[in-house]
């Protein structure tokens, strides 16, 4: 066991209990079930009945119980918090991610488990409140790029873009990413994405595909670069754009798929491209260590559930 495993909320249920609610509720417990923030009004239920779980507390307000994974992606979980706490930590100390059987050795879960758990902390991942990307004098890269379907040998190998998974990123140089998968890479579906996630007084960077055409006139300039067939052009444009930061994004994101996680379905592609949009947006170049990254992982279970089965 490395020695970062040696903290306390790795070995101690308590200690990660208790670490949970610093991230989770910062400046006091918040009633999960009516909002209630009063800490008069919220009383920490303790004794030495075996039926009260540790951290157990009863609002005033609503007259519920609640404890700090109730409202989360941890709800009703019967994984140790000290688990989550490494699994969370692994999935976050690496740009390469980690795949579910590798946390299911570590820790010593089931494998469906382990696939599950992962599952819960991508969408922990998930930014459901970004603010506008780029500015007035700042760019945005815009790319496209295809994923799946790439075996030959496979049973279903058919060519064409068309019968792989279509993913736009647009990438700030040197700042965020916002990752979509969609089912089609057309103009409509690339305009919705850029004029709702970008500020349109930014510049436009994009390659020379025709996508981009139409709605770069939106914004505050559109400069392209012209990579050519196979990549025989430029990498860089007359006035200095690129495009090398969303690619570079690509690059990580496919070799990273196809070395640690080899196969994902198309169902589950949004969330994987959440996992690695979040790690470049608290990657260490922007100052984010792992343990912080960790923390923010851990911070965004609020409000988030997922199940095995929808609920009937």
């Amino acid at each position: 066991m490395t020695a970062v495993f040696q903290n306390p909320i790795f070995q101690d249920e308590d200690k990660a209990r208790e670490a949970l609610e610093g991230v989770r509720w910062p400046n006091g417990a918040i009633c999960p079930h009516c909002g209630n923030a009063d800490p008069d009004r919220i009383a920490l239920i303790a004794g030495k009945k075996q039926s009260h779980r540790p951290g157990l507390r009863y609002c005033l307000g609503c007259k519920k119980q609640f404890t700090v994974t109730v409202g989360t992606v941890f709800e009703r979980s019967k994984v140790p918090l000290t688990k989550w706490w490494m699994a969370a930590h692994m999935f976050n100390s690496g740009k390469n991610g980690v795949s579910a059987h590798e946390i299911h050795r570590s820790l010593g879960v089931t494998y469906k488990t382990a696939w599950f758990m992962m599952h819960r902390l991508r969408e922990a991942m998930k930014d459901f409140a970004p603010s506008p990307m780029g500015g007035e004098g700042q760019s945005v890269q815009a790319d496209e790029t295809y994923y799946g379907n790439s075996s030959k040998r496979a049973k279903g190998y058919k060519k064409g873009h068309s019968q792989k998974a279509g993913v736009v990123a647009l990438v700030e140089p040197k700042g965020r990413a916002r990752v979509f998968h969609v089912k089609s890479a057309t103009a409509e579906t690339v305009r919705e994405i850029l004029v709702t996630n970008a500020h349109r007084k930014s510049e436009l960077h994009t390659d020379e595909s025709r996508l981009y055409i139409k709605v770069g006139r939106e914004f505050a300039a559109h400069k392209t670069v012209e990579h050519g067939m196979n990549q025989s052009g430029y990498y860089v444009g007359d006035d200095g754009q690129t495009t090398n930061a969303v690619e570079n994004f690509f690059g990580n994101f496919k070799r990273s798929m196809k070395g640690t996680y080899r196969f994902c379905s198309e169902q589950h592609l949004q969330r994987y491209l959440n996992e690695f949009q979040f790690r470049h947006n608290n990657r260490t170049a922007l100052g984010v260590n792992d343990g912080e990254r960790t923390a923010l992982a851990m911070k965004g279970i609020e409000g988030k559930r997922l199940t095995y089965r929808p609920a009937h």
